[in-house]
């Protein structure tokens, strides 16, 4: 079955990583995107994992996981090695109704993480639902390199004209011809 896609707002949401491997600090990296409200429990940390905690002045407690854990955040991502350890955490986020996610254990998980572009405002996020992360990958980089780095500006500029102007459909017409003059000029490279 194919994810849904959405995207929440992670204000006022405490995000607990299990895991301080690589594939804990690509989850990790990701998230701090997003929010900086992160802990993190791992018996070890890589040196790259390690760096980002310090740097964004995480919390971080060198142990392994307990049962009970999880009661306070709203999202976990188990990113270990550990498959009834992920499933044990799994079925223990539903008596907590926190969002799951065990890393390439898409059994034991409530959500997948997207192959994503972000550009200031703008957030392309491409999934194929776990059938090839790397096509997903591939598809991002190839978006990524299609949209000017002007996206942010244009962006800016089109968030003030809609809290300026009336609402309506002469602002809902005069702003789609916007967006389009706008991608119709870096088609044809001309991004302004």
């Amino acid at each position: 079955m194919a994810y849904f896609p959405a995207f929440f707002k992670l204000d006022n949401k405490k995000i607990l990583i299990v895991g301080g491997g690589y594939i804990a600090y690509e989850k990790l990296d990701h998230l701090l995107d997003f929010t900086k409200d992160i802990s993190v429990i791992a018996l070890e940390l890589s040196a790259d994992m390690k760096k980002l905690i310090e740097t964004n002045n995480l919390s971080y407690e060198q142990r392994a996981y307990k049962v009970g854990d999880i009661k306070d955040f709203a999202v976990v991502i188990v990113a270990v090695d550990d498959i009834p350890l992920q499933a044990d955490i799994f079925k223990e986020s539903k008596k907590y109704n926190c969002l799951c996610n065990a890393v390439d254990s898409v059994d034991y998980c409530d959500f997948i993480f997207p192959s994503y572009i972000k550009k200031d405002d703008l957030t392309i996020a491409v999934s194929t639902s776990g059938a090839s992360p790397a096509m997903a990958k591939r598809i991002r980089m190839y978006l990524e390199d299609t949209i000017p780095d002007s996206v942010g500006e244009f962006l800016k500029e089109m968030k003030k004209l809609r809290s300026t102007l009336p609402k309506g459909k002469e602002r809902m017409k005069m702003l789609d011809e916007k967006a389009k003059k706008y991608i119709q000029g870096w088609k044809n490279g001309n991004e302004s």
